[in-house]
């Protein structure tokens, strides 16, 4: 993967930078992301808050309270309803955050491979997951710890 990686959404209105190597490329299995998506998961790339820079577009937000309790806000292009991201509004999570990015939504799809696996216990039949890949039955009891484990592991084994 040649970093910056750019994306936007299908109109071309929505444009995106990332800057910085992913945390970690992951599936939901929910099935609000089958609802969503009209398929058998969503997938996304987790990016420290830094890395990503949003380059223009109007988006409109859309929020629902998840199992766990917490608000989901899903970030969509306005013109053509692509979405985009999930978090805080595009181009403006703090330093230290996360922005999880519609892995379809990248201009070069070619590298992704998704490491990790949510809401396992949705997973449609005939989705089989790779050996040796983290699995979750629903989702990390804490999953911002989990991505700053991620991150945190990453930074000592690139020095």
């Amino acid at each position: 993967m040649k970093l910056p990686q750019t994306g936007g959404c299908l109109c071309g209105a929505v444009r995106y930078e990332i800057t910085g190597p992913p945390l970690v490329t992951y599936t939901c299995h929910c099935t609000v992301c089958q609802r969503l998506t009209g398929s058998a998961f969503s997938s996304a790339v987790v990016v420290a808050a830094e890395a990503y820079r949003f380059a223009g577009g109007e988006t409109l937000s859309f929020e629902r309270l998840a199992d766990s309790g917490r608000t989901v806000t899903r970030w969509v292009c306005a013109g053509c309803g692509t979405w985009i991201c999930n978090g805080v509004r595009p181009g403006t999570a703090p330093p230290g955050g996360f922005v999880a990015v519609r892995a379809g939504t990248l201009d070069d799809t070619s590298w992704l491979r998704p490491t990790a696996h949510f809401w396992t216990r949705s997973v449609q039949p005939w989705v089989v997951l790779p050996e040796g890949d983290t699995c979750f039955e629903t989702q990390p009891e804490d999953g911002l710890a989990w991505l700053r484990s991620i991150g945190n592991h990453q930074r000592r084994s690139d020095h």
